[in-house]
């Protein structure tokens, strides 16, 4: 082998090294905003965010330095919400990733006297950025693709408000009418798996991926 073909194949390797160990710093930061978010370490969690990030959800949508605060005060208050992660496929172009990743969100409550979880099945569609060194995120947004409502004890009976469970998108009514009675004022245009809203989120994702602005970070 040549020199040059020698430098070259050495080149190709660098580059392969620091592609994966991007992709493992992102699924580790992936992993990392689930465990800290749902055990409370709020010193941790605010470490996966740039300070500019911004978090949409049903009942929340603000910059991450709220989302922590209101986050530790509903956790603390004694609110019940977890989350749970499958495969993801992450998206590199230099100092940007857009990372998609299966996820299970769980909430527990009491809906009209009545306890029930709540479980909503999507994704988590990311926008991160490495910035003098450190990936962190600047935007997370759940796509709601399926949820249902369990009553925990098989003797109560539950009838739920049909207009109002109706009014929200099928990807996560019961989601949002949970909260709805928690006193959220729960947003009723999140994306879901089609229609216009996820084709809009996914169109923002892939400019910014490819060098532009990346939308809706300080509204």
């Amino acid at each position: 082998m040549t020199s040059q073909g020698a430098d070259d194949l050495s080149s190709a390797d660098d580059e392969l090294s620091s592609a994966l160990r991007d992709r493992l710093e992102i699924r580790e930061l992936l992993e990392n905003w689930v465990i800290w978010r749902d055990a409370g370490d709020w010193e941790r969690f605010a470490t996966v965010w740039h300070a500019d990030g911004r978090m949409n959800a049903t009942w929340f949508q603000a910059g991450a330095t709220e989302f922590i605060a209101r986050s530790r005060r509903a956790f603390e208050g004694g609110m019940v919400g977890l989350h749970a992660l499958g495969g993801s496929t992450i998206e590199l172009r230099g100092n940007r990733a857009v990372t998609q990743t299966k996820m299970q969100i769980l909430q527990r409550a009491s809906v009209h006297d009545v306890v029930v979880d709540v479980t909503c099945n999507g994704r988590f569609v990311d926008a991160l950025e490495k910035r003098a060194g450190r990936w962190g995120m600047l935007l997370r947004q759940p796509v709601y693709e399926l949820d249902r409502m369990q009553v925990i004890d098989p003797a109560a009976t539950l009838t739920l408000d049909q207009a109002l469970l109706n009014s929200f998108p099928e990807g996560y009514r019961h989601l949002a009418y949970l909260q709805t009675q928690l006193g959220f004022d729960v947003a009723k245009d999140l994306p879901g798996t089609r229609g216009p809203e996820i084709a809009a989120l996914m169109t923002n994702l892939r400019r910014w991926l490819n060098g532009g602005e990346l939308a809706g970070l300080k509204a």
